[in-house]
């Protein structure tokens, strides 16, 4: 009989976790929804699909970048399906209005699903054409589908910022009442107490 082995172990379970990158607004919100979910060991934030080798926060924000607020999810897909990660992507946003989310308005706020398969990609263009057959929305879905590139993560300071200053006024009336819902809708997905 073979030893139990926790590196051993560690390392096949790395092997199974895949990415998913979402770009839903400002990324403190949509963050602070993907690292509640069970199944995800980390969201990340950070920019993507824009054209500038190094873009910096106050980069992206000029709209000059090209890149999406994004947040890049690591994520165990026995516990949590890609399927359902966009069935919340989908209910944390508005994926109707284009470059913008509320009172955020510019390119890096647009609404995108940034793949990193051909089936990631299948089963984003599958989920839009059921929302909008079912008529989810009034107005259409502008949600870009396209192949992750030049993905950068956030500055240090952003990572978990709601998390870090949930009085501060954008997170306290913007992200918190969304959490709020989100918590209330998706009660079955939540992380249990005590999970990071």
């Amino acid at each position: 009989m073979s030893a139990h082995n926790p590196t051993t172990d560690a390392v096949r379970q790395e092997e199974n976790w895949e990415e998913a990158t979402f770009g839903g607004g400002c990324f403190w919100c949509v963050e602070t929804v993907f690292n509640q979910l069970r199944g995800v060991l980390e969201a990340e934030s950070g920019y993507s699909n824009g054209q500038h080798p190094h873009p910096t926060y106050e980069d992206v924000c000029s709209g000059h970048t090209g890149h999406a607020e994004v947040v890049r999810v690591r994520f165990d897909p026995t516990q949590v399906s890609y399927p359902q990660l966009l069935e919340v992507f989908f209910a944390i946003h508005d994926p109707t209005t284009l470059n913008r989310q509320g009172h955020d308005v510019g390119t890096q706020y647009r609404s995108g699903i940034y793949t990193h398969s051909a089936r990631q990609a299948e089963q984003a263009r599958d989920i839009i054409d059921e929302l909008a057959t079912s008529r989810v929305f009034r107005d259409p879905i502008v949600t870009e589908v396209l192949p992750v590139s030049n993905y950068h993560p956030a500055e240090a300071y952003h990572q978990r910022y709601f998390e870090h200053h949930p009085s501060q006024g954008y997170c306290a009336v913007v992200i918190g009442p969304k959490v709020e819902k989100f918590r209330k809708t998706f009660v079955e997905l939540l992380k249990g107490p005590g999970a990071e």
